[in-house]
């Protein structure tokens, strides 16, 4: 079999000796401008159009990370560019879960006990304390209930907060109040204290994270956004911080990466900004995850982390 890879911000020797090894019958190449040799698989992180438009042939298209948003950007903006009958296939896992839950407990510890606050005061040289928020009022809400969104929401149960979590799709998780669909979206943010952002990113969730949804939201609320960067409409969360009804935000994931240098986010003193590194994409992991799949398909079996092109997840 012909398998191309492409990634450009990573150790592509590392990739490439580790997918030989787990495919030593495999013909494996890094992908280039104007390679047009045939293919059977492609396993991608952020692939420009060449390399999809000129293999019609691809079984199957293995994306580098959980989110496929830039795969399907690709396709929305050039309908027809990517090969007709191939499957899209996301990692699940791979390590990342962990990686989210413990981000995530941070970030929900961080602002129950006040200790951002704890850290303003002391740049201040302020001793003061600080009134204890009630834990059994600081609601938790996970927007986005997939691989990550499911196993943070259970990984919350352990501080002993309330946690609901919000899908598109009924769902039932043990422990977690779940509301699903459009018409549940508002009850589900009602009183939430902090609001966490795990939603896949397609036309519909763009925009989400917005002036209403953080109305909707207990006054003084907080969010995190571990998703996508277009989730967020940066004016709509700076306003909200400013008017108090949001009093901080922990963010890694932004429009554009890295942050541009004048943008505001970098300084509003209420704002933690984290590298996009809330999990990231474990290198022998995914090497193992994908090369058993791709075995899998050439005998002909079903697999896991196939994409719903309508759905965009």
């Amino acid at each position: 079999m012909n398998i191309i890879f492409y990634e450009q911000n990573t150790n592509v020797d590392a990739w490439l000796g580790g997918l030989k090894r787990e495919l030593p019958d495999a013909d494996l190449r890094l992908w280039q401008p104007g390679d047009t040799a045939p293919a059977d698989y492609a396993i991608v992180w952020k692939a420009p159009r060449e390399l999809f438009a000129n293999q019609p042939d691809l079984k199957a298209v293995f994306n580098l990370g959980a989110g496929v948003d830039a795969i399907l950007d690709v396709e929305r903006k050039e309908p027809g560019t990517l090969p007709p009958n191939a499957l899209l296939v996301r990692l699940e896992d791979s390590g990342m879960a962990q990686q989210m839950v413990e981000y995530a407990k941070y970030c929900v510890l961080r602002y129950l006990r006040r200790f951002d606050e704890y850290e303003a005061e002391q740049r201040e040289k302020r001793w003061t304390r600080l009134p204890q928020h009630t834990r059994s009022a600081f609601t938790v809400g996970v927007l986005g209930l997939g691989v990550l969104g499911g196993e943070v929401a259970k990984g919350l149960l352990d501080l002993g907060v309330p946690v609901r979590g919000y899908s598109r799709s009924a769902k039932s998780i043990e422990g977690i109040d779940v509301y699903a669909g459009a018409d549940q979206f508002d009850a589900f943010l009602h009183d939430v204290k902090v609001l966490i952002n795990l939603l896949p990113h397609t036309p519909d969730t763009e925009g989400i994270l917005n002036a209403r949804t953080f109305g909707k939201l207990a006054h003084g609320a907080y969010v995190v956004n571990v998703a996508r960067g277009p989730h967020l409409v940066d004016a709509d969360l700076l306003a909200s911080l400013d008017s108090g009804q949001i009093s901080a935000a922990t963010l890694d994931v932004f429009h554009t990466e890295p942050l541009p240098q004048d943008h505001p986010l970098w300084t509003h003193p209420r704002v933690s900004v984290t590298p996009h590194i809330s999990a990231e994409t474990l290198r022998e992991e995914s090497i193992v995850q994908i090369a058993a799949k791709i075995k899998a398909l050439a005998r002909g079996e079903r697999i896991g982390g196939i994409v719903d092109f309508a759905r965009g997840y």
